[in-house]
Parts: structure tokens; sequence; C-alpha cells
């Protein structure tokens, strides 16, 4: 698309639409999942209310955000494919579209480090970064003091959130369901599906002690996420750590909700220098047609971002056992119903949702 933009910095397009999610003032609710692949974003739209018809964006950027209403409460569903990067783009351009507080659950799959069966659900209630360092020299190891890898400092999951959370999941759990609820662990996000996950691969990634030196490193550490994964099974399958899970998102949307918190100015209206590139949607419009919206004062002061996650194990490195895709089908739908009951619990003083466009 070649929409005109305005401000070079933070792009928007003259009716306010962002830059890579395409999505403007009125198009989000207060209360997100966010997931990684628009399959796995189409199960949990699945169980929103019928009416009014979900309103389905579909950016040239490849994020897909659908917004609808779940036991008559405002739900956006929003996937943002892989990788930290693209979670940086989600949650400032969604933070800069919707007023009031915002409500996250990242719900994505990941691997397990510690004796967890695949088709385990993992909640977190911190999460950790595992990130390459290219100060490291992997050519000449020998002559290099620095680390190969670095990992961060924990950030916490919001407790209330996260509490609402495992409430929530328990409830939604089929009773003939064989998998566990695991919560009270810490989840390690990695910048890498191989490196910084510890796979071996021909790079000389001088990894082979990392998994067992994060086991030793962090408390309860039990699940790596990467940002690679996705919902063709094949391409899914990932490393499970001492901790409970890896994978590559959840860690970014923590630190910068953390942020958010103790950020000290609040964001402006937008004003317009030009520029010009690709920002047109694809919008499949709701029965209510979104109507034009002039620049707001976005978003309010002392507004909180609140983020928790759930991460669906879909494979052991331990053991090397994968989930069969039955039961990553069997867990979606559940877990996406737990999700949503959660959100919804939570109560949001400055929701403007009523406003959106959809309602």
């Amino acid at each position: 698309m070649k929409d005109t933009l305005t401000d070079a910095n933070f792009p928007r397009t003259a009716d306010q639409r962002v830059y890579h999610l395409g999505v403007r003032p009125g198009e989000v609710a207060n209360r997100i999942v966010t997931v990684g692949s628009p399959s796995r974003a189409n199960t949990v739209a699945s169980f929103l209310d019928a009416q009014p018809k979900p309103f389905v964006l579909n950016s040239e950027r490849g994020f897909l955000t659908i917004t609808g209403r779940y036991k008559g409460i405002p739900i956006s569903i929003v996937s943002i494919g892989m990788g930290s990067p693209n979670m940086d783009f989600f949650v400032r351009e969604i933070r800069e579209s919707v007023s009031g507080d915002l409500a996250i659950i990242r719900l994505g799959s990941c691997g397990g480090l510690v004796d967890i069966r695949p088709g385990t659900v993992v909640v977190p209630n911190a999460c950790v970064s595992i990130s390459r360092n290219v100060d490291f020299d992997f050519a000449n190891p020998e002559n290099c003091d620095e680390p190969a890898y670095r990992i961060s400092k924990p950030v916490a999951a919001d407790e209330n959130l996260t509490n609402e959370l495992v409430k929530a999941l328990y409830a939604a759990k089929p009773s003939t369901s064989v998998s566990d609820i695991i919560s009270g662990t810490v989840n390690a996000s990695a910048d890498s599906f191989y490196s910084s996950q510890g796979r071996q691969t021909s790079f000389p990634d001088h990894n082979e002690d990392l998994i067992e030196y994060l086991q030793t490193k962090i408390k309860n550490l039990s699940t790596l996420e990467a940002s690679h994964y996705c919902d063709n099974f094949f391409k899914s399958l990932v490393s499970i750590l001492t901790f409970s899970a890896v994978q590559m998102e959840t860690f970014h949307l923590f630190h910068l909700a953390a942020c958010w918190h103790a950020r000290t100015a609040v964001s402006k209206v937008v004003r317009t220098p030009l520029t010009t590139g690709p920002v047109t949607p694809i919008i499949a419009q709701s029965s209510n047609p979104t109507p034009q919206v002039p620049p707001a004062p976005l978003p309010l002061p002392n507004s909180v971002i609140r983020a928790a996650g759930i991460h669906m194990v879909f494979a052991s490195r331990k053991s090397q056992d994968f989930i069969t895709p039955e039961q990553v089908q069997e867990v979606e739908d559940w877990a996406g119903q737990g999700v949503l009951n959660a959100l919804i619990n939570i109560d949001i003083p400055k929701d403007v949702s009523d406003l959106v466009a959809y309602s």
C-alpha cells in the first residue's frame, strides 16, 4: 500500500492507521490475546460472539487483528508472527491506538526443559531473555573474555492477570484432558530457535553447555520459547529446558509492560511531517463499518499494561517426545477459552471498549 504517512517519528496514515499493524483507534479493544500464527488466532476467534460480527484486518506487514465480543465484552485477538521485534511493533502500536488500561495475554507454544510432558500448559510468573552476544568472538573464542550468550534479569508477569489466567485454565480444562497445568515457573525467551536454545548445527555457536548452565543459574526455569513456533506441527517443535519453557516473544511483552509502568512521560497527540510508504490494510468489514476517527490524546495518563503468558509445551528436549496434532487442537481449544475468560474477569477502570467501531 502506498498511503501517505504522517510523522516520521511514529508513522500513521491521515486516518490514524499505524505503520505495521494497520489499525487505528476504535478497532482494538482494551483486552487482547496475542498469538504467533493466523490459524491460532482464528481458533481463538471461533469462540467470540456471533453478533456483532467480528472486525477483521490483515495488514500488509503480516499482522492479523480480529476484534469482537466474548460474552458481551470487547476482545481483540492479534496474530503477530515471530520474534521480539514483532512483539515490539505490536505493543507499541497498540498502546498508541487504545486509550486506558491494557490487559494482554500471550498464547504461545514452547519447549520443555524439565520433566514436563508435551501437551502440558505452563503459566510462568516471570521470564528471562537469552541472547546471542555478538561481541563474543565465535571464530576465535580462546581470544575472547566475553560470554557467548547473555541472560537477563527476570521480569515478572502481572500477578492479578496471571492468577485469573490460572483459575480460568483449570475451569476450562475438560475432565477428559490428560494435559497438566503448571504455574509459578520461569520462562526463557530466546533470540534464536537454534543457537540461543542450545541446538547444535554446523555453525560454531559454542552453546554445547548452554542448557545445563541455564538450569543451574535460573531457579524454577522450566520452558524455552522461540519466535519461530507456528501452528504447522513440524514447524512447531521446540526445546524444553529446566526452567519450564523457552520461547521468544514473552519476555519482550513483560519487559515493555514493566517499562510502561515506570515511565515518567505521557505520549502526546500525533503531529504531521510527511513521508510515504506501505500501510494499506485489507479489512473484512463488520456489520458496523469503522467511522472516521479524529486524532486523540492516546494513551491516558496513569494507564497500566497488564501482561501474562501461557505456553503450550509442544516438545521435550529431555525425552525427545512431541505433542500430536490432535493434542495441539484440543489444547488450543480449551486454553483459548481459558484465556478469553481470564481477560473478561479483569476489571479495566479506564475501559473505552464500548466506543470501538464494532460495538
